[in-house]
């Protein structure tokens, strides 16, 4: 019975990590728009053995994993560089993002080690300036769809109760980019205008992303983990005309999006009505860089990174699993951009304190 408990706590803490892994930076909060997923993995629990024979079942849905998941955040804290710019709360001319973000992973097993993937994401978002009783835009659609392959580097599950994943990723142009509504000028003039790149579901160019994921079993039942993943998007701009006076502004840039997280987690142990859940806690650093990793990186960006803690949740039952977690910003910082640096500005982005994720698994 001891040792079924131990395996069963390890289990759990396990399935925390990988729902831990399993989270995209659909967006990075606020302005500092990544307009498209940014899929880590949306991995398997190593040590459940029904996932790992796959091989042996008759139903073609034996060994997927499907994944849906939430993000809620409302970005109104403006920043240049990491300085927070107070006037705009007290002169009420902050602009205040209210976004809703959907994600459907699916992780078929092909092998204990190989598995396909794909993420499908959807927005829907608001954006309005605090002065202004007119301009309230709403835009909401499906992302930019990824999809590609993870391997295991070693074959779970493994004697030292820690593994490594890889994994790649196509991403497919999906997503709508160029989302319009009516804006009234302060002059009065009424036209039609695509809305900020922040609240657009999609940047609508080619892109593929590398990442990673690794969790190690440390001492009292307690567990390290880390992600990271690169979107690069090579485009240099997504061809969307922005109204924007500043040289080189006048367009849309395409931009590259990162995500590192790592930290702690442990089942919870000797209440039974708790079996089967995990906490968690850890960093995370999520965000746009001035400049993409391939191609150039002309047009209009808000760049910049959110460093945040991060305390979370696991629930596991049977085939099912849940996941709740609260990253709240440590540090916010608007980078100076491209354009920027030609016109010597510094332009400002708005960031959430917090943000909610949840999330629901069932595996077949």
């Amino acid at each position: 019975m001891k040792k079924l408990l131990v395996r069963s706590a390890v289990s759990a803490a396990s399935l925390s990590i990988s729902f831990l892994c399993m989270q995209s930076a659909a967006k990075a909060q606020g302005c500092v728009a990544a307009h498209s997923p940014q899929p880590v993995i949306s991995g398997l629990d190593p040590t459940n053995q029904a996932t790992i024979a796959h091989s042996a079942g008759t139903n073609f849905l034996h060994g997927l994993t499907v994944s849906t998941g939430y993000r809620v955040y409302n970005s109104y804290r403006h920043y240049v560089g990491t300085d927070y710019q107070a006037q705009r709360q007290a002169l009420h001319n902050a602009v205040v993002n209210h976004v809703n973000l959907f994600e459907l992973d699916l992780n078929y097993q092909l092998t204990p080690r190989w598995s396909v993937i794909a993420t499908i994401p959807a927005m829907e978002a608001t954006r309005h300036g605090q002065a202004s009783a007119t301009n309230f835009y709403r835009s909401g659609g499906i992302g930019d769809v990824t999809v590609g392959a993870q391997a295991w580097v070693w074959r779970p599950p493994t004697e030292s109760h820690g593994n490594v994943a890889l994994s790649a990723q196509l991403k497919l142009p999906t997503g709508i980019n160029d989302a319009k509504g009516r804006t009234v000028s302060k002059s009065g003039v009424t036209s039609i205008q695509p809305f900020d790149e922040s609240i657009q579901p999609g940047d609508g160019t080619w892109g593929f992303s590398l990442a990673t994921e690794a969790y190690k079993e440390l001492h009292w039942r307690t567990s390290g983990y880390f992600t990271g993943s690169w979107l690069f998007s090579p485009q240099d701009t997504t061809g969307v005309a922005q109204a924007r006076s500043a040289p080189g502004e006048n367009v849309i840039s395409a931009t590259d999006q990162y995500l590192w997280r790592g930290g702690f987690s442990r089942p919870v142990t000797g209440v039974k009505a708790l079996r089967g859940m995990a906490l968690s806690f850890g960093g995370r650093m999520e965000g746009v860089p001035v400049r993409d990793a391939f191609g150039s990186s002309n047009g209009f960006r808000r760049p910049g990174y959110v460093i945040s803690i991060e305390p979370g949740m696991m629930y596991s039952h049977g085939r099912w699993g849940f996941y709740a977690s609260g990253p709240w910003a440590m540090e916010r910082n608007r980078k100076i951009s491209v354009t920027d640096i030609r016109n010597h500005a510094h332009g400002d982005a708005a960031f959430a304190d917090y943000t909610v994720i949840t999330g629901i698994s069932r595996t077949f």
